[in-house]
């Protein structure tokens, strides 16, 4: 009994610790889709407003609103290529860590673009809007360069297989139409050859052994008529019936 009770108390305890577990992979798996949530509300308003006030304000506040809009556009529109393409080709792994470090001036350059947003010195925000223009260029410069090379990447190995795929299908086309190709072969025997009148046997020499047995020979007509009875030289001729 002792033994049955340590068992029981075993496998509930290892239930529980299976719950929590479960329990707490649940809470994290809820409180990241919460965050993504979250995050991507916060980055849809954010991009409403950059793309509102570079419309509606005129001057340096127009124009660093549009900077960071280009920028947060660029940049996300490069991280989402990278992310989706490495999960299937290992060699954009590399191209991703490119990406994060860049992704590190770019999250820089956005924090001090939102900063100077509310700088009131506005002769000194136009003084500094043609290097944060060139730095912004910069960077989606080479955003740009990494998302297009991926994409080419990709379309590529994507024409190399529809080009490997079209060559298969022609191959096997080829092969189900092997039929029409060639001619049917007949079966039907070829007809029997005609006797040579040339090469029939030449008739035996009169006298000879064989030409005394054709002699001796009744004959036969070429075909039996109806009902009659083939008689042959050996066999012995009926005795009439006696009438007594």
């Amino acid at each position: 009994m002792e033994a049955v009770g340590a068992i029981v108390a075993l496998l509930f305890v290892l239930f529980l610790v299976l719950g929590i577990y479960a329990t707490v992979k649940a809470v994290k798996a809820a409180k990241r889709g919460v965050d993504r949530t979250i995050t991507e509300a916060r980055r849809t308003v954010e991009d409403t407003t950059l793309r509102a006030r570079s419309f509606a304000q005129a001057g340096s506040a127009g124009e660093l609103a549009q900077l960071r809009l280009s920028l947060r556009t660029s940049m996300r529109a490069t991280q989402d290529v990278l992310q989706a393409g490495a999960a299937d080709d290992a060699s954009l792994k590399e191209t991703l860590q490119l990406f994060d470090r860049l992704s590190v001036h770019g999250h820089e350059l956005d924090d001090e673009l939102r900063r100077l947003e509310r700088d009131p010195d506005k002769a000194a925000l136009a003084e500094r809007l043609p290097a944060l223009r060139e730095r912004t260029e910069q960077i989606k410069k080479s955003a740009d360069s990494l998302r297009w090379s991926a994409r080419d990447r990709a379309r590529r190995f994507a024409d190399d297989d529809l080009d490997s795929l079209s060559t298969q299908i022609d191959m096997e086309a080829g092969a189900l139409r092997h039929w029409t190709t060639e001619p049917a072969s007949d079966q039907t025997p070829p007809p029997a050859a005609w006797p040579d009148p040339e090469s029939a046997p030449a008739p035996a020499p009169e006298g000879s052994e064989a030409a005394r047995r054709t002699a001796q020979e009744p004959t036969r007509p070429a075909i039996t008529p109806p009902g009659a009875r083939v008689t042959y030289p050996w066999e012995k001729k009926a005795k009439p019936e006696s009438t007594t």
